[in-house]
């Protein structure tokens, strides 16, 4: 008898083997079928990611408004539906928020590009007449030489923001974005119960309560680093566009609203967003008024590294600038845009982790 139970899971284990082999290597020869198959899962599931998204970033403050409505006195109306409620008021400002941005700031930005790209032609002609009106030398017969039109091609530049435009299309996929987001702050409450249940039934007690240690954590980690991240955006982008503006910089709001964009990556943003910066005021306003922009926009960044963003951001990340840099050049690497910006408050709950195993290894 011991010996048949011996040989059935010898057998099974070979079974298991030659099946693990088989479904390797149709995996690993269909692999562009797979990678196709992924990406119109991604598509499909990106609305659904979105409204996980905006549940994320709404639900500190609908919670803090929902305790509010809870401790109001002598409304049981309001008690009774102090979560609908909150809700409710939440999408309330953010739809307010969003109405001020888009009818003061947008169609700014939009006139702004829209005439950038109309007179970039032009700024290209001039730049190139100006280059062919300088005396002849060896160094500048060079720069002559140098074909810009291969690192500025207009076609492709209008191309591009054509696309971006074309993004409206997608506001099927923002409803759906939407009312996810919705039924998960009204139902969060289930939601994470289930999850917690799941997760105490498939693992033991020890490992349960570290998981819980590590989500606790990293959403704070994240929500604090999301949110400060963003405000901290919004008052360099004001800064600078009133900087550009006193100082008559064209496309001022333009740019400021770019920096203040680009500032939400860690370091390598608000280099990429000063030299496009430059750039764009060199065609527009001339080397001189260029670098005098360039030392005010350098000038308010340090003041927003070493005053502003510390005192929104704290000491919650507790991480170093070199493992900062690394982070997001991981990030930006395999993960784009979204990478780079996740890149810092990933690298710290791995951070937290790993200091945790070292502490267990060195009392153990």
């Amino acid at each position: 008898m011991k010996e048949e139970k011996h040989n059935i899971k010898r057998w099974m284990f070979w079974f298991s083997l030659a099946l693990a082999i088989i479904v390797l290597y149709n995996v690993l020869g269909n692999l562009a079928g797979i990678g196709k198959w992924l990406g119109n899962l991604i598509n499909v599931l990106m609305p659904f990611c979105l409204g996980i998204l905006m549940s994320y970033i709404l639900y500190l403050p609908c919670k803090k408004i929902e305790e509010t409505f809870k401790n109001t006195k002598k409304k049981r109306f309001v008690h009774k539906h102090a979560r609908g409620l909150s809700v409710l008021t939440t999408y309330i400002m953010a739809i307010i928020i969003v109405i001020i941005i888009l009818n003061f700031i947008i169609p700014i930005v939009v006139q702004s590009l829209s005439d950038l790209f109309a007179n970039l032609p032009e700024y290209y002609n001039s730049v190139i007449g100006k280059i062919n009106n300088l005396p002849e030398d060896n160094i500048l017969e060079s720069i002559k030489n140098i074909d810009l039109a291969s690192f500025v091609n207009i076609e492709k530049m209008q191309t591009y923001i054509k696309s971006v435009v074309s993004a409206i299309e997608t506001i099927f996929d923002a409803f759906i974005a939407i009312i996810v987001s919705v039924y998960i702050l009204l139902q969060r409450t289930k939601i994470i119960g289930f999850l917690s249940k799941l997760t105490k039934a498939m693992f033991k007690e020890s490992t349960y309560f570290k998981i819980k240690k590590y989500f606790v954590r990293g959403n704070e980690i994240f929500f604090k680093f999301l949110t400060s991240q963003v405000l901290d955006a919004i008052l360099v982008g004001i800064l600078v566009s009133i900087a550009m503006s006193i100082l008559k910089v064209k496309y001022s709001v333009l740019l400021g609203f770019m920096i203040g964009l680009f500032n939400l990556i860690p370091y390598f943003g608000a280099i990429v967003a000063v030299i496009i910066a430059v750039l764009i005021t060199i065609l527009t306003g001339g080397l001189g008024k260029a670098v005098l922009m360039a030392i005010i926009v350098i000038i308010l960044q340090q003041i927003d590294a070493n005053i502003i963003n510390p005192k929104i951001v704290g000491d919650s990340l507790e991480i170093s600038q070199l493992l900062v840099i690394f982070a997001v050049t991981i990030g930006g690497a395999y993960f784009g845009v979204l990478g780079m910006f996740l890149a810092v408050p990933v690298i710290t709950i791995i951070k937290l982790i790993i200091n945790d195993f070292i502490e267990e290894r060195q009392k153990s």
